[in-house]
């Protein structure tokens, strides 16, 4: 690098030297003023200490994000085609003492043209650089002229190096925010607005996940106090997708986000196991929302003949005639069957008290004493509740679900829809740990049912009001101390309703996305729903209950569905919930998997069937390695390809992704690698490596009655070099893919194949 070149990197890292000063600066005042207020101690009116503890959780959640932002603070700038000032871009907003901004954060809208403008649409830059950091020093610049008039000094590659050096840096296991090198097809998406339901279609590699993550980051900053209060969810394919995703949004300053995947969508339960192939296609269905309604109606019985009852010695009768006139009273409440309940109950023994005391009347020759106390008798009457319940009980979905999987007779009867093959394939001999296909199932009956409990009802009301003191409260601390927000130096508003949050002690001091995720019924303000190609009807169903205003963000790929029940297109997953009203968007560009990986990847998926619009690969890598062991020989032959890539990789990660059958004992036998990580293909969807190993392709199609689904998947999950390790051999147009792909060799270079900003 020449003195020119090094004198604009040391200007560089004089800026950056000042952003990571003040950056510092922000966060002894930070740590200074929580020490104040913690020395406050609790004294002082009630108003006052509400106060200390608003301000004190709200220092601590401004220091948590100024640590967060630690890594690559800036990455960015822009040069005005006007002569204006230069702009620099980073993770948050930074103001000096004198409020002058210092970083711009990259979701504002300014910041936009960052990631939009090109040489035939410059939106008035002139240059736009990269910064690439080791921890906080400058470790290189990559400029991009994008005006023919720009006559000022330039470094780097031309705007690709940065996005190269992202692309090829070594796997660690977790996902990396892309903020520095988001493309323009992928910002569009980020900065939709936030109504409505947009689907993100986008083939393996091309960041349909970072973008779904850093919408989520955009949309929390563009709409803050909107989704402060409602919280937004994300809903993923599996717990280790959630593991590999979590540190992305902190790391862009963003923590109120709930992570759930499907199995974790109805509180209680936290499950992956999977059904069978039928009746996991079977519990997928629409018609289950029917056969539920019919399988609680069930429990609402009647009797087939009159019922003595015996009332503090007097012996009187309930009929049928009474228990239907009860139910049809309760139901017309139209409430779920516990709340409805109560109607029933009251209806049912004002009959049996208006019964007795008919009786009681008849015997005391007409006497007109009190009788008021025949009613509490009634209520008191062990032989009138044992009634009341064989009639209305109550009842919770676990027991519904599973008395309606274990006892044929109750299946059969609720879902005449039904074969006698699909009730065979669901039944099971006892209750045992929830599948994922029946989360869903105990999701729509806890709608059915409402809670068991009748105080659920007034604890609902307290919490309401206190809610609404909550913020009388939080609106007062503001307007108190005012002047302490005016210099905080950190770009963003402090609202009620961030006060709010943290008021009134520690038991009480959870965000939005926490109270949501501790409430089955909450209605969040935004769902994202990732590899959502795999979603059943039901599934689908449980998901648009959590968003009654219909504002998601929905991402994945229908070339990669491979879960029984799971839909073949947008339109027939969608319509039933959205209408036909959806926005389809298409990523085009396959950023992580090399062309000969993807191009034998996508020709094998189309020999098997299976539909594609295949992404453009912009990089080229060494071509799949093929090789075959013998069925007895499977442990062996896979040790020995992964060690052969643990060696290739150097360092880098890498993963060997196997039937779902031999999981188990491919762990046991790779147990001496402990680098390696072994993965069925459902649990792979979402990841990538540096290096994969994939075993048995053949058995991998058989996990999913022959879908080519996760074969396509697990083929593209490397962003450097592919092993296929067939066992005893493949399907021959398979073999013929594999050995031209094979035969390609390594290829020349690593540079992407066509312009990045086009």
């Amino acid at each position: 690098m020449g003195d020119g070149q090094n004198a604009i990197v040391e200007a560089e890292q004089r800026r950056v030297d000042a952003l990571y000063a003040r950056l510092d600066e922000l966060r002894r005042e930070k740590e200074a003023e929580l020490s104040a207020v913690r020395r406050q101690g609790p004294s002082g009116s009630a108003q006052k200490v509400s106060e200390r503890d608003s301000f004190a959780a709200l220092h601590e959640d401004r220091l948590a994000q100024l640590f967060a932002v630690e890594d690559r603070l800036v990455f960015g700038s822009l040069t005005p085609e006007d002569g204006g000032a230069e702009s620099h871009i980073g993770r948050i907003g930074l103001t000096d003492a004198e409020s002058q901004r210092m970083l711009v954060d990259w979701r504002a809208p300014e910041a936009g043209r960052f990631y939009q403008a090109t040489a035939f649409d410059p939106q008035g830059v002139a240059r736009r650089r990269h910064i690439m950091l080791r921890r906080r020093t400058v470790v290189g610049l990559d400029d991009e002229v994008l005006s023919p008039d720009f006559e000022g000094e330039t470094v780097g590659t031309g705007g690709d190096g940065a996005l190269l050096r992202g692309l090829n840096a070594k796997r660690t296991g977790r996902m990396h925010d892309i903020v520095s090198t988001i493309q323009r097809e992928q910002d569009e998406i980020i900065r939709r607005p936030l109504a409505g339901v947009t689907v993100v279609q986008g083939g393996p590699g091309t960041g349909k996940t970072a973008v779904a993550l850093h919408r989520a980051a955009y949309l929390l900053y563009t709409h803050r106090e909107r989704l402060s209060r409602s919280g937004v969810l994300l809903v993923g394919p599996s717990a280790a997708f959630l593991e590999y995703i979590e540190r992305v949004l902190p790391s862009l300053g963003e923590t109120g986000v709930v992570m759930r995947t499907v199995g974790e969508l109805y509180p209680g339960v936290a499950t992956a196991r999977e059904d069978a192939p039928l009746a996991a296609e079977v519990k997928g269905r629409a018609v289950w929302r029917e056969i539920l309604k019919r399988a609680v109606r069930q429990r609402q019985r009647t009797f087939s003949r009159p019922r003595e009852v015996n009332v503090e010695g007097f012996r009187t009768t309930i009929t049928p005639g009474m228990v239907k006139h009860a139910q049809e009273k309760a139901r017309a409440t139209r409430q779920p069957h516990n709340k409805a309940r109560d109607t029933f109950v009251s209806t049912l023994m004002d009959a049996v008290t208006e019964r007795v005391t008919e009786q009681i009347k008849e015997r005391s020759k007409g006497n007109k004493a009190d009788r008021s106390y025949v009613a509490e008798d009634v209520a008191a009457s062990s032989d009138v509740r044992v009634a009341v319940n064989l009639a209305w009980m109550p009842l919770t979905p676990e027991k519904v679900l599973g008395e309606l999987l274990t006892r044929p007779e109750l299946l059969v009867d609720a879902a005449p829809e039904l074969s006698s093959r699909e009730i065979a394939a669901l039944i099971r001999r006892e209750p045992a740990e929830w599948t994922l296909g029946d989360v869903p199932l105990l999701d729509e009956l806890a709608d059915l049912l409402g809670p068991l409990d009748p105080h659920d009802a007034r604890r609902l009301r307290e919490r309401e009001d206190q809610d609404a003191r909550d913020t009388q409260n939080a609106e007062r601390a503001l307007e108190n101390v005012n002047t302490q927000l005016e210099n905080f130096g950190v770009d963003g508003i402090i609202s009620a309703e961030d006060v709010k949050r943290s008021m009134s002690g520690p038991e009480r001091r959870i965000n939005a996305a926490t109270a949501a995720d501790l409430d089955r019924t909450w209605a969040y303000g935004h769902v994202i729903v990732d590899e959502a190609q795999e979603l059943t009807p039901m599934q689908w169903h449980t998901v648009f209950k959590r968003v009654p205003i219909r504002s998601m963000t929905i991402v994945g790929d229908m070339a990669q569905a491979s879960s029984p029940g799971s839909s073949r297109s947008w339109s027939e997953a969608l319509e039933p919930f959205t209408g036909g009203r959806f926005d389809e968007l298409a990523l085009t560009v396959n950023y992580r998997t090399p062309r000969q990986i993807s191009d034998a990847a996508v020709a094998v998926a189309r020999e098997l069937g299976a539909e594609i619009e295949a992404p453009r690969p912009i990089r080229d890598a060494a071509a799949p390695v093929l090789s075959t062991v013998p069925g007895e020989r499977w442990r062996e032959g896979l040790v020995e390809a992964c060690a052969a890539e643990l060696e290739q990789a150097a360092g880098g990660l890498v993963a060997a992704v196997v039937p779902r059958r031999a999981a188990a004992p491919a762990r046991e036998a790779l147990a001496g690698l402990p680098e390696v990580r072994v993965l069925d293909a459902h649990e792979a969807k979402g990841l990538e490596f540096d290096s994969v190993v994939l075993m048995d392709p053949e058995g991998i199609l058989e996990d999913d009655g022959g879908r080519p689904g996760s074969l396509y998947v697990a083929m593209t999950r490397s962003t450097q070099r592919l092993h296929v390790l067939a066992v005893d051999s493949l399907p021959p147009g398979v073999q013929g893919i594999l050995d031209r792909a094979a035969a390609e060799g390594p290829a020349a270079d690593d540079s992407p194949r066509e312009g990045r900003r086009a």
